[in-house]
C-alpha cells in the first residue's frame, strides 16, 4: 500500500512538472492594433484619430510583474506575438495621462490562449492618446 502511494505520488509530481505556464514556445498568438486619439498638447481638443504605425505594444506572461516581450506597429497599427502557449497575457501600450506623474499610463487588454494553433485577436482595438 505504501508503495502504490508513493509511486502515485511520483506519478503526479512529474506530471505537474510538465505542466508550461504561459509564454513563449506554442504554437499560438495573439493579434490586435493600435488606435490612437491624437489631441493638442493640453489635451482639450481632440486634432485627429488614426491607427498607430510604429508604436510599443507590451507583452506580460501569466502573473509577471514586468513585460517580456516588445512589438512595435507596423504601418496600420497591427501587431502579432507568436509562438506562445496556453495561459493568460496582458498587452498593452502607453498612453498619454497629464495628471498622473509620469505623463503616461498603461492600457491594458487581457486575454487567454486556451488551444493550441489558436490565433487569438484582441476584443477591441488599445486605445491611446497622444
Amino acid at each position: 500500500m505504501l508503495k502504490r502511494l508513493l509511486f502515485a505520488s511520483i506519478i503526479v509530481m512529474l506530471f505537474a512538472a510538465c505542466e508550461k505556464e504561459a509564454g513563449e514556445g506554442g504554437t499560438s498568438e495573439i493579434r490586435g492594433k493600435v488606435y490612437v486619439l491624437d489631441y493638442n498638447a493640453d489635451m482639450t481638443y481632440l486634432l485627429k484619430e488614426y491607427y498607430a504605425p510604429e508604436e510599443d505594444v507590451y507583452i506580460i506572461y501569466g502573473d509577471d510583474d514586468i513585460y517580456t516581450e516588445r512589438f512595435r506597429t507596423n504601418y496600420d497599427g497591427s501587431f502579432v506575438f507568436r509562438y506562445l502557449r496556453k495561459g493568460k497575457y496582458k498587452i498593452f501600450a502607453y498612453s498619454k495621462n497629464l495628471e498622473v506623474e509620469a505623463g503616461v499610463e498603461p492600457v491594458f487588454v487581457e486575454v487567454e490562449i486556451t488551444d493550441d494553433n489558436q490565433v487569438v485577436e484582441l476584443p477591441s482595438d488599445i486605445v491611446i492618446k497622444k
